[in-house]
């Protein structure tokens, strides 16, 4: 018998991992560096979309879809844009030139409190887009007997497209909670999530709080 392969399938607690990616200080939290001397008027017009968005719905699933994880015994982590160094000289040459620049040990570096670490939950700081570039997630997850991957965090036409590209091209299974994401603009949102459909399985996050706390034979 042919096996039928297919990314619908769905999550096994025990080979998953639920990765947040930069929900951070530095890019999530007002007072955060990427958005500092901005003044008001210019941030409501650029991110005040973003923040309503991500304060009032996203950040609300995203603790949904933690706290699941978590009873469901999945294992939680989370990637934040942060140097190796006090002043980036190991930033990729592309932050750099954008200009993001997050030091080693920085409040910027941190997640916020709303998703605040817990335990030994691990966190991997990184200085590209990718996660799977700058750190060692591959051989971690790998460690921990990874197969599945649960993608939410920002932004999602950026960090989040670059970070399920790379997954699936290493072997694993990726799931996208795609009100658990987001971006700058709702058309940027849709584009996104449009066009990186073909390389994961898409779910919404009342969908996959659903799923984990089905009964499991």
């Amino acid at each position: 018998m042919t096996e039928t392969l297919t990314r619908d399938l769905p999550v096994i607690p025990g080979q998953a991992a639920l990765l947040f990616i930069d929900v951070q200080n530095f890019s999530a939290h007002r007072e955060g560096a990427e958005f500092a001397g901005l003044p008001e008027q210019e941030f409501e017009e650029t991110y005040g979309w973003f923040f309503s968005e991500l304060e009032g719905r996203v950040i609300p699933n995203m603790q949904r879809l933690q706290g699941a994880c978590r009873t469901a015994g999945v294992e939680v982590m989370y990637t934040t844009i942060e140097s190796l160094t006090l002043d980036g000289r190991d930033r990729s040459l592309d932050y750099k030139i954008t200009g993001f620049h997050v030091p080693k040990g920085s409040w910027d570096g941190k997640v916020i409190d709303q998703i605040a670490p817990q335990g030994d939950e691990i966190v991997l700081p990184k200085s590209s887009s990718s996660v799977f570039i700058s750190t060692h997630i591959d051989y971690v997850l790998r460690n921990l007997g990874v197969r599945q991957l649960i993608v939410s965090g920002l932004v999602t036409d950026q960090c989040v497209e670059s970070a399920i590209r790379d997954a699936c091209d290493l072997g694993y299974l990726v799931t996208q909670v795609t009100d658990a994401c987001l971006t700058y603009s709702a058309d940027r949102q849709a584009h996104s999530l449009r066009t990186i459909q073909g390389y994961c399985r898409q779910v919404s996050t009342d969908d996959l709080v659903g799923e984990l706390a089905r009964p499991r034979g």
